[in-house]
């Protein structure tokens, strides 16, 4: 798959959900509206549409986020169906976490590869204002349950807000090292509950880095490709290492190297996280799927994909899993 710009399509996001068990203060609004249950798609349905872009059109990578994707009832026969696709690569999913302790061996069983949990803060208060829920313990343990299920990579992300968490970046690496985990920080965006705050609230990746200076002794660039973060390995002051990562799309954007295509639960196409829907594919999924139909939506959508993203999000994060 090619978009306008030519770049190539080879990783595919899908949300199965905009439920979710937190209420995090730059994704959820206080009054949220999205979450539409009945009509999502089957997976059947999703494992048809992978299929077939795995056949068709090389992709190689597929991404479940959400919302909440363990907030599907039928999340263990998606990964079943998924992971059972000849020449998909890489199956992944984003959590936050608070159900992880429970499930990461039977997820791993089922097939999954790997894991980023979202771990914004270390502290259990701040962490409950941050999240809007008090479930630090439990998401702690769910990281280590899937390093024990051997789920690999794990990796930690962290969203940076000011009057938030950006006092605690450096303990935030020091814990990551000390679980031979990645961490990735990630500017906040113009969306969503935050947008209207998003000037006052912002930390740009150099301002990151002047936090961590003190505790660092060496940066060493991993060159990127198409990964959406800036990694390096970093040696820090105790002797030990870890690779951090910054994923920065205000203050330098990775629109260029963008392979990226995401459908949302419900069947919304959206070619970029920060602009409108492109499109459906409901009506080439449902009742029987149509590859036909499904490609002509595919081609409508990625048509429209812009060069760079806008510079405020059209919708919720919690619609379309980052």
């Amino acid at each position: 798959m090619h978009d306008s710009q030519g770049r190539i399509v080879r990783y595919l996001r899908l949300s199965l959900t905009s439920a979710c068990s937190m209420r995090c203060v730059y994704c959820r609004p206080a009054v949220d509206a999205s979450h539409r249950g009945d009509n999502v798609l089957k997976p059947q349905a999703i494992e048809h549409l992978v299929r077939h872009m795995v056949k068709r059109h090389g992709l190689v990578k597929v991404r479940l986020t959400g919302g909440e994707p363990t907030a599907r009832p039928d999340l263990m026969e998606i990964i079943q169906r998924l992971a059972g696709i000849t020449g998909l690569d890489d199956l992944a999913m984003t959590t936050n976490g608070l159900t992880l302790g429970r499930h990461a061996e039977a997820y791993r069983r089922a097939g999954l590869r790997r894991v980023n949990v979202s771990l914004d803060s270390l502290n259990a208060t701040t962490f409950k204002r941050m999240t809007g829920v008090a479930g630090l313990d439990r998401v702690l343990a769910g990281i280590d349950a899937a390093c024990e299920a051997g789920l690999d990579p794990i990796r930690l992300n962290t969203v940076v807000v000011t009057e938030g968490n950006a006092d605690e970046l450096p303990a935030l690496v020091r814990f990551a090292a000390s679980r031979g985990l990645e961490i990735r920080f990630i500017e906040l965006m113009p969306m969503g509950p935050l947008a209207g705050q998003w000037a006052e609230r912002y930390v740009s990746q150099e301002q990151m880095r002047q936090r961590l200076a003190p505790m660092v002794e060496h940066w060493q660039a991993i060159e990127q490709g198409h990964d959406s973060a800036q990694r390096y390995r970093v040696r820090l002051d105790d002797g030990r290492s870890v690779v951090v990562g910054f994923i920065t799309p205000m203050s330098c954007n990775f629109c260029a190297q963008c392979n990226r295509l995401r459908i949302t639960a419900v069947g919304d196409l959206y070619p970029c996280l920060m602009d409108q829907p492109r499109g459906s594919i409901v009506d080439a999924v449902h009742p029987d799927f149509d590859p036909d139909r499904f490609d002509a939506a595919l081609d409508d959508a990625l048509s429209l994909k812009l060069a760079e993203h806008p510079m405020a999000g059209y919708t919720q994060m919690t619609i379309l899993g980052g």
